[in-house]
């Protein structure tokens, strides 16, 4: 799961590119104009931005060479700008692609996931390995015991998530926002169902798990079998 800014002021087409881009599986946090998508970018260090030129505060090629003054993330400029001396401009200023304006939702998610692959290419996440659970973010597949489990792309980015967390209780709350990217507040039975599903898979159950444990009114973690955290007490009635 990618998290990526999105730098654009028209409130319609920002809206548009926030659905389409979730909806391939991102994370997507948005700014209006030139100066909060910069200080966005610095503060929240998302994996991508996405920038339009024509912005109301500052021109959005001023934003990418202050931008690029302090960091090194990943910027694709979309606008509706086309003349060559512009693109050749804005590509030696910093930018790692120039999208023309209009472009729809499948084109911008290929031109994200080249650049991410392409800049990412020599900085493969290292499998991750807890107890007899084995998860590759890479090829996002999962073992347990030397034994491949299938599952579904949200249930992989469940137990991803929490396997980046080792030991550490992650809320319903921040589940849902960080892997569902639903606002807080949304349903916590949406978590539950999927651990539930996840902990079937793993041959587990909330009565007698052995790596996905709940604590009551707090939330789930990962840990291994013989971790002693995993004696903490669990809640009998979630998934």
């Amino acid at each position: 799961m990618a998290h990526l800014l999105v730098v654009e002021d028209d409130p319609q087409l920002r809206g548009a590119l926030v659905r389409a881009l979730r909806d391939k599986g991102h994370a997507v946090a948005t700014a209006p104009t030139g100066m909060a998508g910069l200080d966005a970018a610095v503060t929240s260090r998302p994996d991508l931005v996405v920038l339009d030129l024509g912005l109301p505060d500052i021109d959005g090629a001023q934003v990418l060479r202050m931008l690029r003054a302090v960091s090194d993330v990943p910027v694709i400029v979309a606008t509706a700008r086309d003349e060559e001396p512009e693109m050749v401009s804005v590509l030696e200023a910093g930018a790692d692609d120039y999208l023309v304006k209009p472009f729809g939702a499948a084109q911008l998610d290929a031109r994200v996931k080249a650049v991410l692959r392409r800049l990412g290419a020599d900085e493969v996440e290292e499998p991750l390995h807890i107890g007899g659970l084995a998860i590759d973010p890479a090829a996002r597949e999962v073992s347990l015991d030397g034994a491949t489990i299938d599952l579904t792309p949200r249930e992989f980015d469940l137990l991803a998530y929490l396997a980046h967390r080792p030991g550490q209780v992650v809320s319903r709350r921040e589940l849902l926002a960080e892997v569902w990217q639903q606002p807080l507040g949304g349903a916590d039975k949406t978590v539950d169902v999927h651990l539930s599903w996840l902990r079937r898979k793993l041959g587990e159950t909330a009565q007698a798990p052995r790596y996905l444990h709940t604590i009551r009114t707090v939330g789930v973690k990962l840990t291994p079998p013989d971790d002693p955290q995993s004696r903490d007490a669990q809640d009998p009635e979630a998934g």
